[in-house]
């Protein structure tokens, strides 16, 4: 339940148009959606100031239809599937035909009212490696969603330091840093060392065998020396982006 249907019937409540027991009849009813293969969590916009985001991997296209096209009609805020393909967003397309799809962050979305976006206060997501631009496009549009201002910075890996060190401006100006690579994980140290913000360390799949599809990465940033660092699960840029924004939120 969305907080401007609160409202409403908190109104109405005020007015003497309902009775104790509607009014928690009504409040209670819109918080749970049963579907049959799904409890979709209608009150939890209200509860942690965003609705429930779908992972839409290994759910059928008419589920993930279903779902986001109940989210949308009880929220005003955007919408979200993370980890979808073409086929799902199709079969979303069929019930919100303003939905769009971002092939490279693997997430259908409805975008709504971000336009009150804080331009003074910005994420910024940096990557290792080019190879890593989806799990970071991931968290990018992840926290844009939320109604963050959101920068990149991709490519900047400790291969070829300079690369990184051409963007310090933007290091030390950002409110809050995911860092997101593979291979060694290095990165998320060298950046930690470089501000004195929040670093968000994102562990990709990236590498050859002995990376071990990301548990080298992983092991690397829980070890790093670089104090203020946390570290979220390998490939979880939406996780980061949920966590950078409530970050960014905070005054």
């Amino acid at each position: 339940m969305n907080e401007g249907l609160i409202r409403n019937f908190l109104h109405e409540y005020k007015a003497g148009n309902f009775t104790d027991e509607e009014i928690l009849h009504k409040l209670r009813e819109n918080e749970v959606e049963e579907m049959g293969f799904a409890k979709v969590d209608l009150g939890r916009e209200v509860r942690q100031g965003f609705p429930e985001v779908i992972y839409a991997e290994g759910k059928t296209p008419s589920q993930v239809a279903d779902i986001f096209s109940a989210l949308s009609k009880k929220s005003n805020s955007s919408v979200m599937a993370t980890r979808a393909n073409a086929e799902k967003f199709e079969a979303v397309k069929n019930v919100a035909p303003e939905a769009k799809y971002d092939e490279a962050a693997r997430i259908v979305y409805l975008e709504r009212n971000l336009n009150d976006v804080d331009k003074s206060r910005y994420i910024l997501v940096v990557t290792a490696g080019t190879s890593d631009i989806p799990v970071a496009e991931e968290a990018r549009l992840t926290a844009y969603l939320m109604g963050q201002n959101v920068k990149t910075c991709y490519d900047c890996g400790v291969a070829g330091i300079h690369r990184l060190f051409s963007h310090l401006e933007e290091i030390q100006n950002a409110n809050v840093i995911i860092v997101i690579a593979g291979m060694e994980g290095a990165l998320a140290s060298v950046v930690g060392g470089l501000t004195d913000k929040p670093v968000i360390a994102v562990p990709t799949s990236v590498g050859y065998g002995a990376s071990f599809r990301g548990l080298s990465a992983l092991l690397s940033m829980l070890n790093s020396c670089a104090a203020g660092t946390s570290v979220v699960n390998i490939d979880n840029g939406f996780g980061a982006g949920v966590l950078a924004a409530k970050i960014n939120k905070m005054r």
